[in-house]
C-alpha cells in the first residue's frame, strides 16, 4: 500500500524483504509440489509480491506484445495496446495523481470494461492508494453511499456517468475532490472535471523532469490495496478488504493446473468491478504475458469473438448454458440433432483410447467461438456437468471453479486435465479447506477455507468479520463436502437451507440445479411455503419459462394451463428421483424476470420473487 506519510527507508526495506521472501516461498513451494501433484502441470510462474512488481516484470518480459485489445467504435477493428503502452500510461497517470496530493487516497473506478478502466485501476493500486471499484449497475444513491462509506477522494468514470457524478458533487456528501473523465478530450468536460488525457500530459512532464514519486512509491503487500463491495443493497453491502498479497496468491497458484501462455487472448465480458473478472480475467492474464480483448456488450458477443479470436473465456454459467442451448436448437432446426448425439456418444468411447472425434466433426461449432478457443471457465454459480462434458467433447476444454469475493476470489479450481465436471473445484496446494460440523451420514457441512488468499476482513465491520473468521479459517456460508481427491462439492448456501419439520435439510440450490437441466426453464427459484395446518414443509418452485423452448414444444400462443402442464412434467421427472421430504409440491408460473443482484443472482429472500400463477 502507498502511504501519505512515508515509512522510514530502513523500515520499508524490511517490508520489501519480507514480501519478496513470502513470494519466493510460495513460488518454491509450488515448484516442489509440482512433482507430487498430478494436476500441477504448468509451472511457468514467477514470484510476485505486489501487483506493481507483477506488471513491471511482465512489461520487461513481454513489452512489445499485446496486453489489451479494444474497439474504438463498433465498425472499427480492434486496436492493440502493448505492455509498454499500458505501463507508460498508468505511470503517467499515477505520477499526476501523486502530484495532485492523492498519495494514499481512496480512488474509485467505474464504467464499462476498457483499456482506460484497466489502466486507471493500475495507476491507483500500483503506487497511489487504495482502489475502490464500483458497480456500474447501482443507482446514484447507492454509489454515493459507497463513496461516503469508503472516504473516496477521486473517481475515474466515462461519459455515461457524468450527469450522476455532477449530482453527487452538488450534493456535497462525499470527499471527492478530483473527477476524471476517462473518455473525453480536455475541451469536452465540465469545469470541475479533468480528462484522463490531461493527467497523462501532466505525468509526462513530471517524469521528464525527473519526478519519481509514483515510480518509487512504497507498497506494503500486507496492507489494504483494494476495497470491494459485495453485491446487494448498500444497507447490507460489505466492504471486502484485499491486499496485494491476497491477489498475488491467486496470480501464482491457479494457473499451475490450467496453463496460461503469452499467446492466449482472454475475452472479457463480465464486469471488471467483480473480483472474479478483475483477478481471473484481468490480472492473471497480465501476470502470464497474455492479453485481454474487451467485449462491446452482450449483443456483440459473437461478433467480437469472431474478430478477436480469443483462446480463454470466463463467464457465469447462464451465458454458457445459453450458448449450449443455442447449439442444440440450431441442430434441431437443421435436422442434425441425431447425428450430433451419435457423434458425442461415440466420442465418449473413442476418447478413452486417444481418438478424439471432436476436432473433425465439431469444427463448425468451434468456429462459432472464433476457431481458437481452448478454455471455457465457469464461475459464480453451479453449472450442469452435461454442459461441461458437452463442450469438452466439442473440443473446448471447459472447467469450473469455486470462489468468493472474500477469497480474492478463487478457493478451488478444476484442472484442465483430469478435473471433475460435477466438482466445484480442486484444492490446489496452497489452498486448504475443511468441513465444519459435518453431517455424520453425508459428510456435508459448512465449507471453511484457509490460505493467503483470504481477505483481511470487512471494512469498518469487525463484528461481521468475527462472524466469518475463526482461527484463520473463513466460513464461506456454503454447504458441501470435500472428496478424498480434494475436490470440493457444493450442495447449497447455509442461509438458504430449508429445514423440514422432521429435521431434514433441503438445499434449494440442489433442486434448482436438477430442474434447471430442463431447457423449458429460463430462470427458477425454489423456496419454502408456510405449512398448512402444521403439516410437513411445503417446497415450491417459481419459474420463468424459456419462451423459445415453450414455442418449440407447444406452438405460439400457448395458454398458462398448457405451459403449467409442461413445467409440471419436468418437475415430476425430478421428483421421481427424490426422497419424499425433498419433493416439490407446488409450481408457480412467472411472467416477468426475477429481481436479481447486479451479478444476476436471484434475490432469494425478496417476497416478490415467490409470486406467480399457481399451475
Amino acid at each position: 500500500m502507498s502511504y501519505k506519510e512515508m515509512i522510514p527507508a530502513e523500515e520499508y526495506a524490511k517490508i520489501v524483504a519480507r514480501d519478496e521472501a513470502w513470494a519466493q516461498g510460495i513460488h518454491d513451494y509450488l515448484q516442489n509440489m509440482a512433482g507430487k501433484d498430478k494436476f500441477m502441470k504448468f509451472m511457468n510462474i514467477r514470484p510476485q509480491a505486489t501487483i506493481k512488481r507483477m506488471f513491471e516484470d511482465s512489461a520487461a518480459l513481454y513489452g512489445d506484445r499485446p496486453a489489451f485489445h479494444e474497439k474504438p467504435t463498433h465498425k472499427e477493428p480492434y486496436q492493440v495496446y502493448t505492455y509498454n503502452d499500458a505501463l507508460a500510461r498508468f505511470n503517467q497517470i499515477g505520477t499526476a495523481l501523486h502530484a495532485r496530493g492523492l498519495r494514499g487516497a481512496r480512488i474509485s473506478v467505474i464504467g464499462d470494461n476498457s483499456y482506460a478502466w484497466a489502466t486507471a485501476y493500475l495507476a491507483v493500486v500500483c503506487g497511489t492508494g487504495v482502489v475502490v471499484p464500483l458497480d456500474k449497475e447501482l443507482t446514484k444513491d447507492e454509489i454515493e453511499q459507497l463513496l461516503v462509506t469508503a472516504d473516496v477522494e477521486a473517481v475515474f468514470y466515462s461519459k455515461k456517468f457524468a450527469k450522476m457524478f455532477e449530482e453527487i458533487r452538488k450534493g456535497g456528501k462525499t470527499k471527492l475532490t478530483l473527477f476524471v473523465r476517462n473518455d473525453a478530450a480536455p475541451g469536452d468536460i465540465k469545469g470541475y472535471e479533468v480528462s484522463a488525457d490531461t493527467l497523462i500530459e501532466e505525468g509526462k512532464k513530471l517524469l521528464a523532469a525527473g519526478n519519481r514519486d509514483f515510480l518509487d512509491a512504497q507498497i506494503d503487500a500486507e496492507a489494504l490495496g483494494i476495497l470491494l463491495f459485495t453485491s446487494g443493497t448498500t444497507g447490507f453491502a460489505k466492504g471486502v478488504m484485499l491486499s496485494h498479497k491476497n491477489i498475488c496468491t491467486e496470480l501464482m497458484i491457479p494457473t499451475t493446473v490450467i496453463g496460461i501462455v503469452p499467446t492466449d487472448i482472454f475475452f472479457s465480458v463480465l464486469p471488471l468491478h467483480h473480483t472474479y473478472e478483475s483477478t481471473c480475467g484481468f490480472l492473471i492474464p497480465l501476470a502470464q504475458g497474455a492479453s485481454i480483448a474487451y467485449c462491446e456488450g452482450l449483443r456483440y458477443i459473437l461478433d467480437n469473438i469472431a474478430e478477436a479470436k480469443p483462446t480463454v473465456f470466463l463467464a457465469v454459467p447462464l451465458l454458457f448454458e445459453n450458448f449450449y442451448s443455442k447449439i442444440w436448437q440450431n441442430a434441431r432446426k437443421s435436422g442434425k440433432e441425431k447425428l450430433l448425439k451419435a457423434v458425442l456418444k461415440a466420442n465418449r468411447v473413442t476418447s478413452k483410447i486417444g481418438i478424439d472425434l471432436g476436432k473433425p466433426f465439431f469444427k463448425q461449432i468451434r468456429e462459432l467461438f472464433g476457431g481458437r478457443m481452448r478454455i471455457f471457465i465457469a464461475g459464480g454459480a453451479a453449472i450442469n456437468p452435461e454442459i461441461i462434458e458437452g463442450f469438452n467433447a466439442f473440443g473446448i476444454d471447459m472447467i469450473q471453479g469455486y470462489g468468493l469475493t472474500e477469497c480474492s476470489p478463487i478457493c478451488a479450481l478444476n484442472p484442465v486435465r483430469g478435473g471433475k465436471s460435477e466438482g466445484a473445484g480442486y484444492l490446489i496446494p496452497g489452498f486448504d479447506a475443511q468441513i465444519s460440523d459435518p453431517d455424520p451420514e453425508t459428510g456435508i457441512g459448512e465449507i471453511c477455507v484457509k490460505g493467503d488468499f483470504v481477505m483481511m476482513g470487512y471494512y469498518q465491520n469487525q463484528e461481521a468479520t468475527d462472524e466469518v473468521m475463526e482461527d484463520g479459517w473463513f466460513h464461506t456460508g456454503d454447504y458441501g463436502y470435500v472428496d478424498p481427491e480434494r475436490f470440493v462439492h457444493i450442495t447449497g448456501r447455509k442461509k438458504s437451507v430449508i429445514i423440514t419439520k422432521n429435521g431434514k435439510n433441503v438445499f434449494p440450490e440442489e433442486l434448482e440445479y436438477l430442474l434447471g437441466i430442463a431447457p423449458v426453464f429460463a430462470e427458477l427459484m425454489v423456496f419454502e411455503l408456510p405449512s398448512e395446518l402444521n403439516n410437513d414443509t411445503i417446497i415450491a418452485v417459481c419459474a420463468l419459462p424459456n419462451a423459445d423452448e415453450v414455442e418449440g414444444r407447444l406452438g405460439k400462443g400457448a395458454t398458462d394451463d398448457a405451459i403449467g402442464k409442461l413445467m409440471w412434467a419436468e418437475v415430476d421427472k425430478v421428483n421421481a428421483g427424490l426422497p419424499i421430504f425433498k419433493k416439490i409440491r407446488k409450481v408457480y408460473l412467472r411472467k416477468e424476470p426475477f429481481d436479481a443482484t447486479t451479478s444476476k443472482k436471484i434475490k432469494r429472500f425478496v417476497e416478490g420473487n415467490k409470486q406467480g400463477i399457481e399451475v
